[in-house]
C-alpha cells in the first residue's frame, strides 16, 4: 500500500470503525478533476447502500476537516464485491487456497501481474501458483491484488 493511501487508512480508520463497519482498504487513483478515493468497507451482516451513505457522511466530515487531498476527488464507499481486493496480510490468510490476481510495483522476473492460486505466506511473502510454477512475490511489492470469483462452488 502506498505511503499516501496508508496515512489516509490511519485518518480514517476509526471513523469507520465508530459507525460499526471494517475498513478494509482504500484506493487513490490521481486523476486531476477526476481523481477518485475508493474505500472499501465490510461487516459480518454484509454491506448495504445505507452502510455506505453512513460511513461516507463520518468521513467526509473528517476529510473536510482534516483535508488530505489538496485537488477535487469524489468519494467513493463500496462493499469489498466478490473480487474483493486484499491489502493485508491477514486479507491474504483469509483467501490461502483461493484464485488471486496480483499487480506488483516492480516487475519479478520481467512480469508485474500474476493470477494463480495462493498456496501459502512465508514470513511476508506470498506463494502463487500460476501454470503449475510458483512464486514468491513479497507483500512490500505488491501494488494491487483481488480474489478472483469461484462461481463453480
Amino acid at each position: 500500500m502506498a505511503k499516501f493511501e496508508q496515512k489516509l487508512t490511519e485518518m480514517l480508520r476509526p471513523a469507520v470503525e465508530e459507525v460499526g463497519k471494517e475498513l478494509l482498504g482504500i484506493e487513490y487513483i490521481s486523476a486531476g478533476n477526476h481523481s477518485v478515493l475508493r474505500l472499501f468497507i465490510d461487516h459480518e451482516n454484509g454491506i448495504n447502500v445505507d452502510d455506505c451513505a453512513e460511513v461516507s457522511r463520518q468521513v467526509s466530515a473528517i476529510l473536510d476537516v482534516e483535508d488530505p487531498i489538496s485537488t477535487e476527488y469524489n468519494l467513493e464507499v463500496s462493499s469489498p464485491g466478490l473480487d474483493r481486493p486484499l491489502f493485508e496480510k491477514a486479507h491474504f490468510e483469509a483467501v490461502i487456497g483461493e484464485t488471486i490476481e496480483v499487480r506488483l510495483s516492480m516487475p519479478l522476473n520481467g512480469r508485474r501481474k500474476f493470477k494463480g492460486l495462493l498456496e501459502a505466506i512465508e514470513n511476508d511473502t506470498l506463494i502463487v501458483t500460476v501454470d503449475g510454477q510458483d512464486y514468491e512475490l513479497v507483500l512490500t511489492n505488491v501494488d494491487k491484488a483481488n480474489l478472483v470469483p469461484n462461481f463453480t462452488k
